[in-house]
């Protein structure tokens, strides 16, 4: 009786022995499931952080761009990023396996977004090259233009001075007023005849040949004398009536003119002034007193 009271002691201390490793077992196990549990959870946070700043980067390299195909493509793999971190939300923190490959996926969309950086490196260097090389040329084409228009203006100042040079030139202009005996006299009642007198001066630039010159006689009262109003001649994009016009051969040197005006019309007392044209210019006036 007694050895089996001890053997039922014996029995009872062994399950208390085991009961307890089990219960420490258990425990210890527990431990480490809530242990890795809290990991995984710490993993997947740090996971999906990751794929946010990954879309940030897209995001940012995206904007560095004006490349439309590029901008496309970077697009797309972005979306695919996005697609991959909604789907990350969704995954236990248990399934290590899954997340793993998500870890995996994200190294590779990352390595893709390196590629795409360089070649967005690349073309903003050309880019920027290209844009210092524009600058370059632009400053080039406006000193060309600038020096293109300073020496047109020199042109049209040199041309301007040319036609200048070459305008013809009357000096020594008289007018007389003539009896119907050729007498010169001052006195209207008695003019038969206008005669304006003048020397178209020496010019070696002016083109030589055949000139026509008008004069315009005008009364007291600015009205030009005429014999008809369809004779007329261009001066400053106008036409303007003359008096009377000769043609006379000019050959450069000093060359004296008469030209003659009939009085056929009355003519009052006053300051009369007579202009002489040569070749579209004015080339010289003169104004004059008449009695009666």
């Amino acid at each position: 009786m007694k050895n089996k009271q001890s053997l039922w002691i014996i029995v009872v201390v062994v399950l208390v022995i085991i009961i307890a490793a089990a219960t420490f077992y258990i425990y210890r196990q527990h431990n480490q499931m809530k242990d890795l549990q809290e990991q995984s959870e710490l993993a997947k946070d740090e996971l999906s952080d990751e794929y946010q700043n990954l879309v940030i980067e897209y995001e940012g390299a995206s904007m560095k761009i004006s490349n439309d195909s590029l901008v496309a493509k970077l697009e797309t793999e972005k979306m695919k990023v996005q697609r991959l971190q909604d789907e990350l939300r969704t995954v236990k923190a248990t399934d290590t396996k899954r997340i793993i490959e998500l870890k995996k996926e994200l190294d590779t969309l990352r390595g893709i977004l390196k590629n795409y950086v360089q070649q967005i490196d690349s073309l903003n260097r050309i880019n920027k090259r290209l844009t210092t090389e524009n600058k370059q040329v632009t400053e080039k084409y406006q000193q060309a233009t600038q020096t293109v228009s300073q020496l047109t203006k020199e042109k049209e100042q040199l041309s301007e001075t040319v036609q200048m040079a070459s305008k013809l030139d009357a000096s020594n202009i008289t007018v007389n007023g003539l009896t119907n005996k050729n007498k010169v006299t001052d006195k209207i009642n008695k003019m038969v005849k206008i005669e304006v007198q003048f020397i178209i001066n020496k010019n070696i630039t002016a083109a030589t040949g055949e000139k026509d010159i008008y004069i315009c006689i005008m009364k007291p009262d600015d009205d030009v004398l005429v014999k008809s109003r369809s004779n007329v001649f261009t001066y400053e994009n106008k036409e303007i009536n003359y008096s009377s016009k000769r043609t006379v051969e000019y050959a450069g040197d000093e060359l004296p003119v008469s030209i003659y005006w009939d009085i056929e019309e009355y003519l009052s007392p006053g300051t009369y002034r007579v202009d002489i044209f040569a070749d579209g210019n004015l080339i010289g006036k003169k104004s004059f007193k008449w009695d009666k």
